[in-house]
């Protein structure tokens, strides 16, 4: 099993800079991709970023293209996420995910979960 857990969430203001990190511990040689997703309440689990954990291929999703930056290190084990430029939409409960066959999908292509971290953007 990998245990995934979320640091780093806060409140922040809009056009402020916040870096979510994830560490990861068990079994992460069996990782092949991980992600971020965050939910809103009353809304589904969406993605927002992946990075390939061997090589560092990235994929963002286009609300936050450009503005923020997943990054790996593979000898910390420990992935992060760099959110620059907040804005009010970006609030959510950001969750840290590990898949071992894929790096990039939905959820449910993801099967290791942290308990995710909360992300509130005042403006």
């Amino acid at each position: 099993q990998v245990q995934l857990v979320e640091s780093g969430g806060g409140l922040g203001q809009a056009g402020d800079s916040l870096r979510l990190s994830c560490a990861a511990s068990g079994r992460t040689l069996s990782i092949y991709g991980m992600a971020w997703f965050r939910q809103a309440p009353g809304k589904e689990r969406a993605f927002v970023a992946a990075v390939h954990w061997s090589i560092g291929s990235t994929r963002y999703a286009d609300s936050v293209k450009c503005r923020f930056t997943i990054s790996i290190d593979t000898a910390k084990n420990t992935m992060t996420l760099q959110m620059n430029s907040l804005n009010p939409e970006d609030p959510a409960v950001s969750y840290c995910a590990a898949a071992p066959r894929r790096w990039v999908g939905p959820a449910a292509s993801y099967d290791y979960w942290g308990q995710g971290t909360q992300v509130t953007v005042s403006s």
